[in-house]
């Protein structure tokens, strides 16, 4: 609650902060700069919608961990240290994670594939609680629609291969519903356990090795950042795989589907720059996912001898040739 003090409104210190003639705002994510261009400028054309152009009204001090998110914890405290009037905490559970261990006082707000209920970030999405709220992909859902999706690309298929992190909750939850939706159906499913650079060729090997012809990645950050292995091992190996952003699509994978993260991050960018005008996270709901995105691959269809069914055809958002 806002208390007038002699005509003068007392707002909360962030809003305070926001006053200032150029507030600063921190920019984590546990992604690199090269897999995050698109996403970033997202986040900066939901600034302006809010009324702040970067290097005009509004600084933003950029940290990236490039996949190794044991460097987080020093990014964020540094970001703190700087008394940025707040964290927009990108690309992944753990980034949110540290920062909110980090700090009680500076708002934050996130961007993330996982439930931030079930993973503790905030006590509900219509009240998330103290000074943290955001925008959820819910990436671990859209699992069993993928599967569906790649069954209709490769019918024949019988045994589907899974990739999953099991070092991320939600790559493990993705994969357990992708199994439970398979085991529905009939389908047989095979996991092979990717948590390393190295891992990704021999979980090609297994696959090449048992004759699977279909596979499915689940959602992870660690998966974006072996997005041109994962393309190109699947192109040699005449693999129908399915992924969960476009990001893999442009680079010549064969098809995605996944809530649109472009505008996620345009959402939060807006929520930083309501909360840079003085209001207060918890009174700001997380938002969940309106868009999401199917986008095929013409020319890696065609290389794999596959016909694109006609249904998919019309409601396909995105065709790349």
């Amino acid at each position: 609650m806002l208390v007038a003090l002699g005509g003068v409104v007392a707002a909360w210190p962030w809003a305070a902060r926001a006053q200032q003639a150029m507030p600063l705002v921190g920019f984590v994510s546990g992604r690199s700069p090269r897999d995050s261009e698109s996403l970033a400028a997202a986040f900066r054309r939901g600034l302006t919608e809010s009324g702040f152009i970067e290097g005009q009204n509004v600084a933003i001090a950029y940290r990236w961990a490039k996949y190794q998110n044991e460097r987080l914890p020093a990014m964020v405290a540094d970001l703190v240290g700087l008394k940025v009037a707040v964290i927009a905490a990108i690309g992944g559970t753990p980034t949110v994670l540290a920062a909110k261990a980090a700090t009680a006082t500076t708002p934050i707000v996130f961007a993330m594939g996982s439930d931030p209920v079930t993973s503790g970030v905030v006590t509900s999405l219509n009240q998330p609680g103290g000074d943290v709220t955001g925008i959820t992909f819910f990436t671990g859902p859209l699992g069993p629609k993928r599967l569906e999706l790649l069954r209709d690309l490769v019918p024949k298929a019988t045994i589907i291969a899974l990739l999953v992190n099991p070092q991320s909750a939600v790559s493990m939850s993705d994969g357990a519903n992708v199994q439970a939706a398979a085991h529905s159906v009939g389908l047989q499913t095979h996991v092979l356990d990717v948590t390393a650079e190295g891992h990704v060729e021999a979980a090609f090997a297994v696959i090449v090795e048992r004759r699977i012809d279909a596979a499915l990645i689940t959602a992870d950050p660690f998966f974006i950042s072996q997005r041109d292995k994962l393309v190109a091992l699947a192109a040699r190996h005449a693999v129908s795989l399915i992924y969960f952003g476009r990001e893999f699509v442009a680079a010549g994978g064969l098809i995605s589907y996944g809530a649109s993260e472009t505008d996620a991050f345009r959402s939060a960018g807006i929520y930083v720059g309501r909360v840079l005008k003085g209001a207060r996270p918890d009174d700001l709901p997380v938002m969940l996912p309106t868009k999401f995105e199917l986008v095929i691959n013409l020319k890696a269809a065609k290389a794999l001898g596959l016909t694109v069914p006609l249904i998919m055809q019309v409601t396909v958002d995105e065709v790349i040739e």
